[in-house]
This record gives structure tokens, sequence and C-alpha cells, in this order.
């Protein structure tokens, strides 16, 4: 039950964005990095489970940015061996710089052909960083398997003073108390970084706080697992859940003695929880600084903070 906040609240860095991934624990997942050719341009983490490396997170050097939040349809029907939802950022994000391709020529080719059709429910937030830093665009969009064409594509962030949360529901879906509070506490976060004057590593950690808010009610004796899965919606922080549904395997005796693992049956199931955060500062000079917090490691073991951090600073190109 992922999260994707997007601002233009403060003075400094006109675009702000904030992601937490929530995943199976043990879901292997490639740690952010340049991708290699020939999308030497694209940095960002990618899945490693499925082959084709889809990815709900990227920039580009050219300002490029995507990112991808699944929601389930009651009535969804997905054909097995379906298009993965995380092919649906790396078409933008691959993009060839020189064709220059536009936003709404990326629409047009998404809805206009098979790229939006059985994957699932999704929606995608992408464009580029600097038509939300320079203004006097559309800002960023929204697509999902509910665009009907490229007039039904949901634009925000095109002036200052806007905060948007998008998690797994359509957009514009408000009985989501982590989009509301999500909305509200960045807002507060950024209002109060900038009245104490704070550097951007200040406001980093600030903002990497708000990520960090745990508001998931706990598990009641006898609560149905299903059921459970429901109070989701309500943290922007997921803890650890699900450690129950884990097998115990024992390691064998002359490597390790009588130590006990826990270990998911497979990669989509046993421990689930937040398993990253991103903060994405872009300045006015068009001075992008990218953030990525691993919190778990591929065993779900907590990873003591900032030892799974890596951070990107670089000019976007053509500014």
């Amino acid at each position: 039950m992922c999260i994707a906040i997007v601002t233009t609240e403060h003075p400094e860095y006109p675009f702000i964005l904030l992601n937490n991934r929530d995943e199976y624990l043990h879901r292997p997942t490639q740690e952010a990095t340049w991708w290699p050719e020939p999308d030497e341009q694209v940095v960002g983490g990618y899945d490693l489970h499925r082959p084709v490396h889809g990815t709900w997170f990227g920039l580009t050097r050219q300002g490029r940015v995507a990112v991808l939040t699944n929601y389930r349809e009651e009535d969804e029907s997905i054909v097995i061996g379906a298009r993965s939802r995380g092919l649906i950022p790396n078409a933008w994000l691959k993009s060839d710089p020189k064709e220059k391709e536009t936003p709404d020529g990326f629409a047009e080719r998404m809805l206009g052909g098979e790229g939006v059709k059985g994957v699932g429910g999704f929606s995608l937030l992408y464009g580029f960083v600097q038509d939300v830093v320079k203004g006097g665009t559309k800002g960023l969009g929204i697509i999902s398997n509910r665009t009907p064409n490229v007039e039904g594509v949901i634009h925000l962030a095109g002036k200052p003073g806007e905060t948007h949360a998008l998690s797994n529901a359509a957009y514009g879906d408000r009985s989501w108390p982590k989009v509301i509070n999500g909305e509200k506490w960045t807002k507060e976060a950024i209002e109060k970084s900038v009245q104490a004057g704070e550097t951007r590593d200040e406001l980093v950690r600030r903002l990497l706080d708000v990520l960090s808010i745990d508001t998931m009610p706990r598990q009641k004796e006898n609560e149905e697992w299903d059921m459970y899965l429901n109070q989701l919606r309500h943290s922007i922080f997921v803890p650890s859940i699900g450690r129950d549904h884990l097998e115990l395997h024992k390691m064998p005796s002359h490597e390790i003695g009588d130590v006990v693992k826990q270990k998911a049956v497979s990669a989509t199931e046993g421990v689930y929880g937040t398993q990253k955060h991103i903060v994405v500062l872009v300045d006015k000079q068009g001075k992008l600084f990218y953030l990525e917090r691993t919190l778990y490691d591929i065993d779900a073991k907590p990873v003591e903070e900032g030892k799974g951090d890596r951070t990107f600073e670089y000019q976007v190109e053509g500014w």
C-alpha cells in the first residue's frame, strides 16, 4: 500500500516528492542505481523478482519522473502472464531522450495501444520536474487503467502552493486516512522547516519523519488476515506484518547450529511492510537531490538507519 506525495509548497525547492514503497520484504529489489545501457539516463531501483525488471519509481537526467501505485479493482480480471505494471513507468523513463516525447504524446501511446490493458488497477504520476519548477504548464499528469483518453488525464502540481497524495486507490478517493494525513503532515513539515530556516539535510530528515509516521492499527485477536489488510489505508508507514504466515526453516547444524530462521515461502508472501523511503528535491536552478533509504534487507531483517541510504545529485539537463 504505497504512497506518493508531491508538493510545490517550499520556496527554495519548488518540486518535492515523497514516496514509501510497501512490499513483501523478501521480494528481491535492486537498490537505486543508474541503469545499464541503453537506459543509462535512468536512475532508480527496480524489481528483480520478475525478469522484465519493472519499477515503481524513477528519474532521468533530462528531468523525467515516474511514480506508480497499484490498486485492486473489485471486478478486476488479469490474464495470467499479463504485462507487469512495472513496465508502465519504464515506458516513460526509457523513452529515447533524442525523441523528446512529451507527456501528452506518452499518454496517447499508452492509452491508444495496449499499454494499460491487462495489467490491473494502477495510477502513474509522471512528467518532467521542470514543468513543475518553472510553472506555466500542466505540471505532472496521472494516467490509470480508468483513463479513457488523453483528455481524461489528470494534471496537478502546475503552480506553487499545491500538495497532493496518491495511494492504492484511484486518485481523488478521499476515503483513505493516509492520503489526507500525508498531505496535511507534509504541508506542516515544510512550513516548520521554512520558519526554522533549515538546511537541505534538515529538511530531508523532517520529510523522512513524515514517511515514518506509524498509525497502523494492530491486528486484533482472531481478526482475519484479509480483513486486517484493510487497515493499511490508515498509515503512511506500514510496520512489518504477517510474521505468523512465515514458515520456519531450520538451518543446517554444520552452518549455524540450532538457529531457526524465518523465511517466506515465496517472494510475494510472508512479511509485508514499508521497504523503502524516497525523498526528491529540485531547486529553482534545476539541481536535483534524490535519497533512497532501504529499511529491510532481502532476509526481511531491519537495516540500521542510514546504512541503507543511497543518494544522487545532478543538474537536470537542458535547464
